[in-house]
């Protein structure tokens, strides 16, 4: 499990088989040119494209883009050349073709917005199906978008949900999850009660995913990483959350050192039968349902707003301009978007739909529910912004410290504010 990967584990997921955990890895940025641009009017149309796609399972990638291509070929008569990458690797191969002038056709890569403003990108205007567009989830056409154009369109997402040991509960005499921050608190200390080694709720704020597990506090406290265009990292919302979990830790409500304990550490922590509360994913669920030690319940996360909060993640396949091959790439998506191709590509990887359509083909699974509930109203962190990257590494390796001993919130908030508007 590496910080660049959003699920970082390689398990069945929520029943769907063969989930692997969906990547939230930092994407290269934009260098060199992407073959020389242009569409089909520019000259002679292409043959065949390339598509460099991130590797989600052994049992399930590979063999859904081979049908994928055979289906292509047959539809269109160009060939569909798949190369299909680890994500451990995938950033510096997509990089490396791109700084050679050597981009594929298609990139499956989890950030977009530094390459859409060197210019390389096609935005949606250009090769993707009206009705493709249309259908796509607000909160991921949000996401992929850059200077009021569409450039990254989602492939596949997922969600953070509560997650609650059913025991420890029973045992601690709370009938229900919080839906409050103070019901949450009240339950922490019921679980701190009980003695032995029981941890109340396991915070990860360490270099890994800080700002996953950040997001879900702040987005359920009216906060957020920018709002209007700015950024709002330090703002009273943001430094109200964070200090919250400064107190949650400094009661002893955490296991120790959550500055420093990462998202793998606490959901392996939840899966020893040890923690009451922490915040997962469906993939932890896939996990713990396989396992089969923890009898355990999924809610929406507590909140101090009128309705809960979730933290979303996608990732994109987006098109680089190359001589030739719009009318190719465009074919490429109205093949994907098809309800038969995406969702069900999306349910064999184990993940969350990226379409409204895709919600109405997911909505009878009942472990998906909670996800699919919050999904269309989701927050993304700022992928649309090209300095996101450089912002989210400050921010994993600085959190933490906020929580630890002479911690401070907001002088933390505050610094990396003033690293996020300096763009260093």
């Amino acid at each position: 499990m590496t910080s660049r990967h959003m699920g970082a584990v390689r398990v069945a997921a929520v029943a769907l088989a063969g989930g692997l955990a969906l990547a939230a890895c930092s994407g290269g940025s934009g260098a060199g040119s992407a073959g020389g641009g242009g569409s089909s009017a520019s000259g002679k149309k292409v043959t065949k494209i390339k598509l460099v796609a991130a590797e989600y399972s052994k049992d399930h990638t590979a063999a859904f883009w081979k049908q994928f291509a055979d289906k292509y070929k047959a539809k269109t008569g160009t060939e569909l050349e798949v190369q299909v990458v680890s994500w451990d690797t995938i950033d510096q191969t997509s990089s490396t073709m791109i700084q050679n002038n050597n981009a594929p056709d298609i990139l499956n890569l989890n950030a977009y917005a530094s390459y859409a403003k060197d210019g390389l990108l096609y935005n949606a205007d250009e090769v993707l199906p009206a009705s493709a567009k249309s259908d796509i989830l607000d909160a991921f056409v949000k996401s992929g978008t850059y200077q009021d154009k569409l450039y990254g369109f989602p492939d596949l997402s997922s969600a953070r949900a509560f997650f609650y040991n059913k025991a420890i509960f029973k045992k601690a005499g709370i009938a229900a999850p919080p839906k409050t921050w103070d019901e949450f608190e009240a339950d922490a200390k019921k679980i701190k009660s009980l003695g032995g080694d029981t941890i109340p709720y396991a915070l990860p704020l360490g270099p890994e995913e800080s700002q996953g597990e950040f997001s879900m506090w702040l987005f359920n406290n009216s906060g957020d990483w920018k709002k209007d265009g700015k950024w709002t990292i330090n703002s009273p919302e943001n430094t109200e959350a964070l200090t919250f979990l400064k107190k949650l830790t400094d009661e002893k409500l955490t296991q120790n050192n959550p500055g420093k304990t990462n998202r793998a550490d606490a959901f392996n922590l939840f899966k020893s039968g040890k923690v009451g509360m922490v915040v997962g994913f469906s993939p932890l669920a896939g996990q713990l349902d396989e396992e089969k030690k923890v009898d355990y319940g999924v809610a929406p996360m507590p909140t101090k707003m009128s309705e809960p909060q979730t933290f979303g993640v996608t990732d994109y396949l987006m098109a680089f301009k190359k001589p030739g091959n719009q009318d190719a790439v465009k074919a490429f998506y109205d093949l994907y978007y098809q309800k038969d191709q995406v969702n069900q590509f999306i349910k064999a990887e184990g993940f969350l739909p990226v379409t409204k359509s895709g919600i109405e083909f997911f909505k009878d699974d009942p472990k998906l529910k909670v996800y699919l509930d919050t999904l269309p109203n989701a927050h993304l962190t700022p992928t649309d912004d090209p300095t996101w990257d450089k912002v989210k590494l400050a921010v994993q390796q600085n959190l933490g410290s906020a929580v630890g001993s002479g911690g401070d919130p907001k002088k933390v908030l505050d610094d990396l504010q003033k690293q996020a508007e300096s763009g260093s």
